[in-house]
């Protein structure tokens, strides 16, 4: 499951919150942006748009490092969520100290960098950036993903410092480094996921319920099972039963990079699960162990 991203930087305040998160993946988590931003010197119209990345994770020590290997890197999911959201809420201190908030479309560049048009009325700020070049590639990418046309004065590239990412606002978050959010790739099943989730839950129900039974150690009877994300290196499922709502991550038996991929994975362990189902074979794998308890899910 991908958990939120915040943006933190500096003293002063300005940040981003995408209000909306990835349809598929909305009943379990939310996608939240902080970027906070030097203030001008007196001195000079243009500084610097500052901010940092960071990742939430309630999972003990002892699984941790089980955990890690089938799940992408924090870093990983930062850049994969960054890729998926498009609009928010720019937050900034006002001049007489009130904070502010306007809502704003971005993208991201090369490097995961969040870029903003802002208008007349937002521009409390002013900021540095890279070189004409880059703007008019911006211009151009503004251009294909939403179909206007902008004045490169209105584009502020935000220099990201660290990342918080969280999966649940009650948990702790992990911080990721600007360097490893630079040098991480978005997930390559990201501009497909949404689709295989929604086939899966619609046409391969049985198949999503076997999964669980099958591949997680579980001490409950599984009442409904409900895939909610997948990416190159498993999928995460929402498990109801008497005792309550649970999540559980159950891994590819290898990566995969594109939806022909998934679809073979899928095939193959459904055909094991329902082989072990049937006593026709002895299982070699090692379940899942690990289950994290949902208190609160919004639909």
């Amino acid at each position: 499951m991908l958990p939120q991203i915040h943006f933190l930087s500096s003293p002063s305040i300005p940040s981003i919150f995408p209000s909306q998160p990835f349809k598929s993946i909305s009943k379990s988590t939310h996608f939240n942006s902080h970027i906070k931003i030097k203030t001008p010197s007196p001195k000079s119209s243009k500084f610097y748009l500052r901010c940092s990345l960071s990742v939430a994770q309630a999972v003990p020590k002892e699984q941790l490092l089980q955990q890690q290997q089938a799940k992408p890197s924090p870093a990983e999911v930062s850049r994969t969520i960054m890729e998926l959201s498009s609009v928010g809420t720019l937050s900034m201190l006002a001049d007489d100290g009130w904070p502010i908030g306007v809502g704003v479309q971005f993208l991201v560049d090369a490097q995961g960098g969040p870029v903003l048009c802002l208008n007349a009325a937002s521009r409390q700020f002013s900021t540095d950036r890279r070189s004409s070049l880059h703007v008019q590639k911006l211009n151009a990418l503004w251009a294909k993903r939403y179909g206007e046309e902008v004045d490169e004065d209105l584009i502020y590239v935000v220099s990201v410092e660290r990342v918080l990412q969280m999966e649940d606002f009650r948990e702790d978050g992990v911080w990721v480094a600007s360097s490893e959010y630079v040098k991480a790739n978005p997930d390559p099943l990201r501009n497909c996921a949404e689709k295989i989730v929604n086939e899966m839950n619609a046409k391969h129900k049985e198949d999503v319920h076997r999964f669980c039974n099958i591949y997680a150690d579980l001490e409950f009877k599984v009442m409904e099972a409900k895939m909610i994300w997948v990416d190159r290196l498993g999928f995460d499922v929402h498990v109801h039963s008497q005792k309550g709502l649970y999540e559980v991550r159950i891994p590819f038996p290898r990566e995969v990079t594109d939806e022909k991929g998934v679809k073979s994975s899928f095939n193959c362990m459904s055909q094991l699960a329902w082989e072990v189902e049937k006593n026709y074979t002895v299982p070699e794998f090692e379940k899942v162990k690990h289950l994290k308890e949902i208190t609160c899910v919004r639909h």
